[in-house]
């Protein structure tokens, strides 16, 4: 439906809340490979279960924002603005070339306005490309938990179905509006605009890396939650690891022919060295 054939990967990356029906149904596909390919919370008690759905909050709260939208239109914008250099600059030198000098002028000016309007872009995607970045650490070091949360929502359904409880709710930052993604123009009033929003950005980012930072010191190389839920963590950390069982493997015992040849060989070995 969405175009995701990762071969060893059925179902990929938690969805950002910016697409909620993509999301929803990534929950179902999640749900749908209990036991053997999620945790097993099967054993838990209701008081671990309740305590790792209660850490999905706690886990998307330090989420960087999803900047993917804007990384794209800034993209976009700086490739426009690079067309329109051109554009401007052959205009230009046909202008010159006919003796048409104030026209050739004109088209000089916007050939400076488009280049600057380009440096702009490529700016701002320099800082979306980081927040991505920094959006996929975030997602690589919470997967653990997150999924822990959803397999233990989906196991207290199951156990109290009459029982009304909230919906899993992300604590994400709100993504921007579709007005503010939109590309600025070069009036001054949008132009500040814009460069509020990259602050803001900027400072959002600072604060992850300190929330990274401290979740590395707290495990490091682990999850925050993993040391926490006993026997229910190795399940969890890899989802679809050892999904299949396998039998031990059968203990041989050497025959006393065989250990009686394999002396005389050791004695041989020593009389020849």
């Amino acid at each position: 439906m969405y175009g995701y054939d990762h071969p060893g990967d059925p179902i990929g990356p938690e969805p950002s809340h910016q697409a909620p029906d993509q999301r929803a149904a990534w929950y179902q596909a999640f749900a749908a490979f209990s036991p053997a390919s999620q945790p097993d919370v099967r054993a838990l008690p209701d008081g671990r279960l309740w305590l790792a759905r209660d850490s999905y909050a706690a886990q998307t709260a330090w989420a960087p924002r999803h900047a993917g939208k804007e990384l794209r239109l800034s993209r976009l914008g700086a490739f426009d603005a690079a067309l329109g250099v051109i554009r401007a600059d052959a205009e230009g030198e046909t202008a010159r070339k006919t003796g048409d000098y104030d026209r050739a002028a004109r088209h000089e000016h916007l050939a400076a306005s488009y280049r600057a309007l380009r440096d702009h872009y490529q700016q701002q995607e320099q800082g979306f490309a980081r927040a991505m970045t920094d959006r996929q650490e975030w997602e690589r070091a919470t997967a653990g938990s997150r999924r822990l949360a959803i397999a233990a929502d989906t196991e207290l359904r199951r156990r109290h179905p009459y029982r009304m409880i909230e919906p899993l709710r992300s604590a994400e930052p709100a993504p921007v509006s579709g007005a503010e993604c939109q590309h600025p123009d070069l009036t001054p009033q949008q132009r500040s605009g814009e460069t509020a929003r990259m602050s803001d950005l900027k400072i959002q980012l600072q604060a992850f890396r300190a929330a990274m930072n401290e979740h590395r010191q707290l495990v490091p190389g682990e999850d925050v939650t993993s040391g926490n839920l006993g026997e229910a963590s190795p399940a969890w950390r890899t989802p679809w690891r050892d999904a299949i069982l396998h039998p031990p493997e059968p203990q041989i015992t050497p025959s006393a022919e065989i250990l009686r040849l394999a002396a005389e060989h050791d004695i041989e070995h020593e009389a020849g060295g």
